[in-house]
């Protein structure tokens, strides 16, 4: 099992976190580790501070309960550590430890990661929008949480970022997907077509980046319950005439109220005019989440290395 040494460097970065938690008013403070590491020094580094425990795997996490902290799973291993950080982020509203609208202060290993030499400030108002872990809960009676979070997660990805500077709208329907198979057609030619269940399954992070560039294709990604691309570019078959949505919301949208209505699924559409990602279920927008801004985007946060 891997360790993180709490070295001299990792202490004064806890000691720093501490008090800009204290001196921002922010509301916890987020340590990432590589590794199982001392967590009585880090509890009592952090103080009185609300300390979230971060690691790729549980086994990691192992005696930071027990310590007083609050261990958050990630289990994305090869993933950057700033789409970990996110994915904590998310983890930790779901987990009611923090607020949606809530400030964290991060400290984590930007550079090197047998250290720790990153330390960020970042308010999830900017990042998360409307968020929250009732409403991730709500929509958890029809599809597992664990595959609404990555499949909401890679559409707000693709909402914030579109594809090579150009916008990019689609749609995912997850679960129930042999009756929305059933109730879609081809719009053409399937790029996920004759690869195997691990190849197509939204909890690897290759795949999900494959996922972003088929995006830019008409159509629609249907993904079964346990986060397996079923079949992409699906063009949805449903008379939306039973539901009823707010103007201005285009040809995609409707289809994405009409299939969840339709079936038991749940429509994550991305707006392509704005990013804007709304989540569909029996017919109605039960989510609303904005884009992140685009000064504010993770990849563009400035890492200030205080060094040893």
């Amino acid at each position: 099992m891997k360790q993180q040494k709490f070295t001299k460097q990792f202490a004064e970065f806890l000691k720093i976190g501490a008090a800009l938690v204290k001196q921002a008013e922010a509301d916890a403070l987020l340590v990432f580790v590589e590794g199982v590491c001392e967590w009585e020094q880090i509890k009592t580094g952090a103080g009185d501070v609300k300390t979230i425990i971060a690691a790729d795997d549980e086994e990691a996490l192992e005696g930071a309960k027990e310590a007083g902290l609050m261990p958050v799973v990630v289990e994305l291993d090869e993933s950057p550590i700033l789409e970990k950080l996110t994915h904590a982020l998310v983890e930790s509203v779901a987990d009611d430890i923090i607020a949606t609208g809530a400030s964290v202060v991060a400290i984590y290993s930007g550079f090197d990661e047998s250290r720790i030499d990153t330390i960020s400030l970042v308010r999830l108002s900017e990042h998360l929008g409307r968020l929250t872990s009732r409403d991730l809960r709500r929509l958890e009676t029809s599809v597992p949480l664990e595959t609404l979070k990555h499949v909401i997660d890679l559409a707000v990805d693709i909402g914030r970022e579109g594809r090579e500077g150009k916008p990019v709208g689609t749609m995912f329907v997850v679960g129930d997907h042999r009756k929305v198979l059933h109730h879609s057609v081809a719009s053409g030619f399937d790029p996920i077509k004759g690869y195997n269940r691990k190849e197509r399954s939204i909890f690897d992070s290759r795949v999900r980046e494959g996922l972003k560039e088929i995006a830019q294709l008409d159509g629609a990604f249907i993904i079964n319950a346990d986060g397996v691309v079923e079949a992409a570019c699906r063009l949805v078959d449903v008379s939306s005439a039973s539901v009823t949505l707010s103007k201005g919301l285009g040809a995609r949208h409707w289809a994405g109220a009409a299939i969840s209505k339709k079936t038991k699924s749940i429509a994550i559409v991305v707006s392509e005019s704005n990013g804007t990602v709304r989540v569909f279920q029996n017919g109605e927008v039960m989510l609303r989440i904005e884009p992140f801004r685009r000064a504010m985007k993770w990849k563009d946060l400035d890492f200030d290395n205080a060094g040893e």
